[in-house]
């Protein structure tokens, strides 16, 4: 299910943003395992800031460091390097989209099994994992977390086949969304993706150590060869002696989430084939095609939107310009939240480079518009630091769908694409004009003439409300948020 986070904290700078899914990293059988795999997750960071983990396996010992906030907070020093001893390790960063963010919540996850110990981390979001939960529960499970991905390990546990693969392969064959799983055993590396591998996983190697992690660029930053992507619906099982790949699904077209383009993903990352930068930089290539407008200068909301300005600065030939300067050392303000201060929130992230705007038609280019709360302060920082006009151009489509998939976006109602009308969006950020590419323009930008509305290429629900799964917990949400639950202080 989407997360219970709320957006509704006027001081909360990031709020109007679509929120980070996770990264997940495994290597097998390389002396620098746990410094390797800290590498590794520092490169994902963008995928989850709440929390990390790390799990190392030292023969037949496993060790475990897993703590709250970003990775170089904790895995930078010495002593917990230290601890983490080993020749193979699986870590996690985390941005909660199910279950609260509190200690026993952080993955990798963990459990000891008849057969040995079994570590797995997960990026996703199973849209049955609460019915199930409820199930296992019913039956006299016992559950430590409330993430979704507790209900594997109990799955694990629970089959009554002899050989991990095969438990492993029988549990997720049960559950439904979508999935990227990275799982160390006391002698594999195991890694799944969902039938349609709506979320991403590589296969990399290091000197004949197998990788298997979210992005590519999780293997550049350690020097490693990326090898090829997981397939959707694969269940990769890597060894001392080899690599062997499982097909329990069968084979079907693939469906992966078009907002790694759009957003998720680094800019630096191949994606399915394709250069995440080059795709972003045809996306405003083609929305300049679509919603040419006279203007002086072409000024991209950083960081996001920087590489479709590019695209559409290239095909307008209006000249690209940083008219807004990001400060990169923001986060929630260490000084108290009144309301004088809470209307600072987004000129303490950005800052308009007056010199660059006064006077100036502006084209202001972002990835994508959720709530529009903070595109309401941009426009307005911009018109007083003196511009001419202020048009508005997103290189998505409206969303007007939330997410169960593994994005934290807000219930639908809180959309403004879902509430209102392409002028009415337009009156509500106050912009001269406002537009959107269109869907078929982002299946151009990737290549292809079109969306095929019969099998479409792409998982694009948030614009078009083709959920490609069903979404089984949907109904149950309310219900299972009346739960007694334990609160922790984190």
């Amino acid at each position: 299910m989407h997360g219970e986070t709320t957006l509704d904290d006027p001081f909360d700078i990031n709020g109007d943003t679509l929120r980070e899914e996770c990264g997940v990293f495994g290597i097998l059988g390389h002396e620098d395992a746990s410094a390797l795999t800290a590498l590794g997750l520092h490169a994902l960071q963008h995928r989850g800031q709440e929390a990390a983990g790390i799990v190392t396996l030292d023969g037949d010992q496993f060790r475990a460091e897993r703590h709250l906030g970003l990775v170089g907070d904790h895995f930078s020093k010495a002593e917990t390097m230290a601890r983490l001893s080993g020749m193979s390790a699986i870590g996690h960063v985390r941005y909660s989209t199910t279950g609260e963010t509190v200690l026993r919540n952080v993955q990798p996850l963990f459990a000891e099994l008849e057969g040995g110990g079994i570590s797995i981390c997960h990026n996703g979001n199973f849209t049955n994992g609460l019915t199930q939960r409820q199930q296992l529960i019913r039956d006299g499970a016992i559950c430590q977390s409330t993430s979704d991905s507790e209900v594997v390990l109990q799955l694990i546990a629970r089959s009554r086949e002899t050989k991990i693969v095969d438990r492993f392969i029988e549990a997720i064959t049960t559950m439904e969304g979508a999935y990227a799983l990275v799982a160390l055993t006391p002698k594999k590396l195991i890694g799944a993706r969902d039938p349609l591998g709506i979320r991403p996983l590589v296969l990399g190697d290091l000197n004949g150590a197998p990788i298997l992690a979210s992005e590519t660029c999780a293997l550049d930053i350690i020097g490693a060869t990326f090898i090829r992507e997981v397939e959707n619906g694969e269940v990769i099982v890597c060894t001392p002696t080899g690599i062997e790949s499982y097909f329990p699904f069968g084979k079907r077209p693939a469906r992966p989430c078009i907002f790694e383009y759009i957003y998720f993903s680094r800019p630096d990352s191949i994606v399915g084939g394709r250069s995440v930068y080059d795709v972003r930089r045809k996306m405003g290539r083609q929305l300049a095609l679509e919603s040419h407008v006279d203007a002086d200068v072409i000024v991209p909301v950083p960081d996001s939107g920087v590489p479709a300005a590019i695209g559409y600065s290239q095909e307008s030939g209006i000249p690209f310009e940083l008219g807004i300067i990001r400060n990169h050392y923001v986060g929630r303000t260490f000084i108290e939240p009144t309301q004088q201060i809470r209307n600072q929130g987004v000129k303490m992230k950005h800052s308009a480079n007056k010199p660059i705007i006064q006077g100036k038609r502006v084209v202001l280019i972002d990835d994508s518009l959720v709530r529009g709360t903070t595109s309401v302060k941009i426009v307005q920082m911009i018109r007083e630091a003196g511009a001419a006009e202020v048009h508005f151009r997103l290189a998505s489509p409206p969303i007007r769908y939330s997410d169960y998939y593994g994005i934290d976006t807000p219930v639908r109602e809180k959309l403004l694409a879902a509430k209102y009308n392409l002028k009415e969006m337009c009156n509500y950020i106050g912009a001269d004009s406002l537009s959107f590419v269109s869907i078929d323009g982002i299946y151009k930008a990737m290549g292809y003439e079109g969306r095929d509305n019969e099998n479409p290429q792409f998982t694009d629900h948030c614009f078009t409300g083709d959920y490609p799964t069903p979404l089984t917990d949907l109904h149950g949400e309310k219900d299972l948020v009346k739960a007694p639950r334990l609160v922790e202080a984190s």
